[in-house]
This record gives structure tokens, C-alpha cells and sequence, in this order.
């Protein structure tokens, strides 16, 4: 869902960095062969990744939520030279396309992939992490947060993805619908927590910036 009128959401994206090549085809194949491609980050929110990590260039960076490894090779372009990625994903079947784009980009031996619930994968890891995006099952974002909040470095940056959730967060609320009140409890937790301090973008389905203090 975009949150912009069509033709400056247009203008947006065709006066920002073009995709780069190796990510128009993995965009391409996770269209024809996956299952909900939606969850592709896409080409302008790639971009912006790209950018965040490139300022930061952080040496550590989690990423929760792999699905076909667009967003970690977003993530990787601003790594530092000694920096590497650690990404999670539940779904083992997807490791096969996964690999094949992080070989062909160069940055395989940068990212270490686990397969598994991250609920369980994140207290075992024994990293701080300069970099977080979480980009995975919605009812899961408090705890993923709850999760990271100690392992961060002081500046370090995390990003949620979805935040907005196709503009649910500002409707009526379903009962039934427990993503999304789990994401306005969320986004009211990023902005109160005193640890941090966090900026909601309107980047496609939102994106916020959290920053350790």
C-alpha cells in the first residue's frame, strides 16, 4: 500500500537509486516462484535500507525475517569491510534461492543464514549488534524487540518494517485481529521507550527508525 498520491509516490521512487541489477532479477524470480512475493521488501524500500546501512556502516546486523534475501543484500551493500550479517528465517525451503543471490553478489561469506524460530535463535546468539532489522511475523515485534534491546550497541539502529500495516494501525480495530493490535502496541512501545528514540517513516507499508541512545 502506498501512502502517497500515485504520481509523487512515482516521482519518489524514479528521482532515487535505481535497483541494482542483481536485485531486479532476484525480484523477478521471487515473483515466479514464491509464494506471497508482497513480502518483498521492493526496489525503493531496498534503497532505503541500502542507504541506513550505508551511513551506519555497521559491522553487526540481525535481520529477522530473510524470506528470499532481498533486504539482507540491501543491508549488505553498507556493511563494513569487516562486518558480516546474521539473518533468520523459519522457512528452510527458501535457503536454495537465498544462496544462489548471495553467492552471485559476492557477499556470501559476509552472511550466515539460520533456520529456525528467532524467539529461540536470538538469546543464543552471542553478538551486539550495531544494526536490526525486523521484518518478520507481526505478533511476534514486541518480543523480537524485547529480544534485541540488550544486545544493541549504544547508537545502534533498529528498523521495523510494516509498521503501518496497509494503514490498519489508524482504523477501526477488529478484535480478532491480533497483528494489528499488536503492532499499535508496538509502535506506542518504540515511542515511549526511553532507551531509544524513533522516527515512523510512511515508506511504503512504514518503516521506523529506532535508535539506541
Amino acid at each position: 500500500m502506498h501512502f502517497l498520491p500515485e504520481n509523487i509516490d512515482n516521482y519518489v521512487v524514479a528521482h532515487s537509486q535505481e535497483e541494482p541489477i542483481i536485485l531486479q532479477e532476484l525480484s523477478k524470480e521471487t515473483w515466479q516462484k514464491v509464494l506471497n512475493p508482497r513480502m518483498l521488501s521492493g526496489a525503493f524500500q531496498g534503497r532505503v535500507l541500502s542507504m541506513i546501512a550505508k551511513l551506519t556502516q555497521p559491522k553487526t546486523i540481525l535481520e529477522i525475517g530473510t524470506y528470499t534475501g532481498y533486504s539482507a543484500l540491501c543491508l549488505a551493500e553498507g556493511l563494513h569491510s569487516d562486518g558480516k550479517i546474521i539473518t533468520i528465517d523459519k522457512n528452510e525451503e527458501l535457503e536454495t534461492l537465498q544462496n544462489k543471490y548471495f553467492e552471485k553478489s559476492g557477499y556470501q561469506n559476509k552472511i550466515e543464514q539460520l533456520v529456525g524460530d528467532a524467539t529461540k535463535i536470538i538469546p543464543k546468539i552471542d553478538e551486539k549488534f550495531d544494526l536490526v532489522f525486523i521484518d518478520a511475523d507481526k505478533s511476534n515485534y514486541i518480543n523480537y524487540f524485547n529480544l534485541i534491546i540488550d544486545k544493541m550497541n549504544p547508537g545502534g539502529i533498529i528498523l521495523s518494517d510494516n509498521v503501518l500495516w496497509s494503514g490498519k494501525v489508524v482504523e477501526e480495530l477488529n478484535p480478532k485481529d491480533i497483528d494489528t493490535k499488536i503492532l499499535i502496541a508496538y509502535n506506542k512501545h518504540l515511542n515511549t521507550d526511553d532507551r531509544i528514540e524513533t522516527v515512523l517513516l510512511p515508506i511504503r507499508d512504514g518503516l521506523t527508525v529506532s535508535r539506541v541512545k
